[in-house]
């Protein structure tokens, strides 16, 4: 078994393992569907670099991670490292269309309308201490 079939889990995951992982088969679903994602990174080592993608942009960063009892993908978008929207998704095109809308500049509200599995993050204020 090659690594990137034991880390994805050919069952879940047949098409990412053909395609080498998460990040390329990624990258192949944009181009395919003419969508401007920009440059999709993974980690350079271990299982992430298979099962972990990342999308940065001047609108913030996407990051994607697979789902390991079922098929699906989770999509977190940050801006300055805190996640501002959260979702599930189970196609990956739809992974590519979120990506390619945060790209574009759609903002939180314009992108949670538009995919309905995306859910914006509600910030509470933080108590002072007096």
């Amino acid at each position: 078994m090659s690594d990137v079939s034991s880390a994805l889990g050919v069952r879940l995951y047949p098409d990412l393992v053909e395609r080498g992982g998460l990040a390329a088969a990624l990258a192949d679903t944009a181009a395919r569907h003419r969508l401007d994602i920009g440059e999709v990174t993974a980690p350079d080592h271990g299982r992430a670099r298979f099962t972990c993608a990342e999308l940065a942009s001047a609108h913030g960063v996407v990051c994607v991670g697979l789902g390991s009892q079922a098929r699906y993908f989770m999509i977190d978008l940050r801006v300055s490292d805190e996640v501002q929207a959260r979702g599930d998704a189970t196609d990956l095109l739809q992974v590519a269309q979120v990506a390619a809308a945060w790209r574009a500049g759609t903002t939180l509200p314009e992108l949670t309308a538009a995919f309905s599995f995306m859910e914006e993050m509600k910030r509470r204020p933080v108590a002072q201490v007096r």
